[in-house]
């Protein structure tokens, strides 16, 4: 059986580069503090051996010198494009397998959401895990055919149609959904 491959896509977590929206709530400085903290705590919660963990990293050269996340697991340069450009290829350059990718800003995810996505792969071609404001902080494919040429393009990124918008890329896809999760983009996220 092909390997599971778990992704967290992170950005390096300098002031006035990452959760620029949460910036402007809280500042820059705390943003970048609080990404910094929150993703060394997802990463060491999902390290788990029932899947590869891979950190897709940006900006490409310095994610990938960063001493920020632990040396011992294996990084990917997420590239240039919007954000479905770079989970696009992603999927397209792991090795064999099911394949679920993640952002760092969402607290409630525990090992158990991700046993359950994989999971649900098992039935389904794709999974999302839709989060309240529209996104999603999830997207899983099984990978046993190539993606879709269009996958994940033309979506409307930081809008209440971005986990439609993606879905539509999968035509004649068996879609699951797993749980709901909330991710992190402004101080009211933060407090919720």
């Amino acid at each position: 059986m092909p390997d599971r491959h778990l992704v967290i896509m992170l950005k390096e977590p300098r002031p006035g580069r990452v959760k620029t929206r949460l910036g402007r709530d809280i500042g820059m400085v705390p943003a970048a503090w609080w990404f910094r903290h929150q993703t060394r705590a997802l990463i060491r919660r999902l390290d788990d051996p029932r899947w590869r963990l891979t950190l897709a990293v940006s900006p490409d050269r310095v994610g990938m010198q960063s001493r920020v996340w632990p040396a011992h697991l294996p990084r990917i340069v997420q590239g240039q494009g919007d954000l479905g450009a770079r989970m696009a290829r992603v999927f397209h350059t792991l090795p064999p397998g099911p394949a679920l990718i993640i952002g760092g800003d969402i607290p409630g995810v525990m090992p158990q959401h991700i046993a359950e996505a994989f999971g649900l792969l098992g039935r389904n071609d794709a999974v999302f895990g839709p989060a309240p404001d529209g996104g999603y902080w999830l997207v899983g494919l099984k990978r046993v055919f190539t993606p879709p040429p269009g996958l994940l393009r033309n979506v409307r990124w930081s809008s209440e149609h971005a986990l439609a918008d993606s879905i539509a890329t999968l035509p004649g896809y068996r879609i699951a959904r797993a749980d709901t999760l909330r991710d992190v983009d402004t101080a009211a996220d933060l407090s919720a």
